[in-house]
């Protein structure tokens, strides 16, 4: 495997939610939602014109989750979260950038944007 001169890093931006109250689109007024998705559309057209951007997406929220869980000799399927939060990722992005600051950058972007926190995190880099 070669590795470039310059590797681009990728983070994750997550996005949390307060856990009591579960916020989806659907339970948003609609002109809240109108906002949200205009300044999500704005975010995500800058993140693609650039060239940042390798995947987004939205999450459903907890309540829908399915833990799987075949350590042992039986599945075992749980129609619950694997953990209880105050908070849980309601959304995502994955993008790569030179560094944290840059990354950084962009999920303040985002922050001012949406109205909320971003969380910044860098992917593991593969040994070499």
């Amino acid at each position: 495997m070669t590795i470039p001169e310059d590797p681009v890093t990728q983070y994750l931006l997550s996005l949390p939610h307060d856990s009591a109250e579960e916020p989806t689109m659907a339970t948003m007024e609609p002109a809240e939602l109108e906002a949200a998705m205009a300044a999500a559309g704005a975010f995500m057209e800058e993140l693609v014109s650039s060239g940042a951007l390798v995947f987004a997406g939205g999450l459903h929220p907890p309540s829908t989750a399915v833990t799987v869980d075949h350590t042992g000799d039986e599945l075992v399927l749980a129609d619950e979260p694997f953990t209880v939060a105050p908070e849980y990722l309601g959304g995502l992005w994955v993008i790569e950038a030179p560094d944290q600051d840059a990354a950084v950058a962009w999920a303040a972007k985002a922050s001012k944007g949406l109205g909320g926190r971003i969380e910044v995190r860098a992917f593991q880099e593969v040994p070499a």
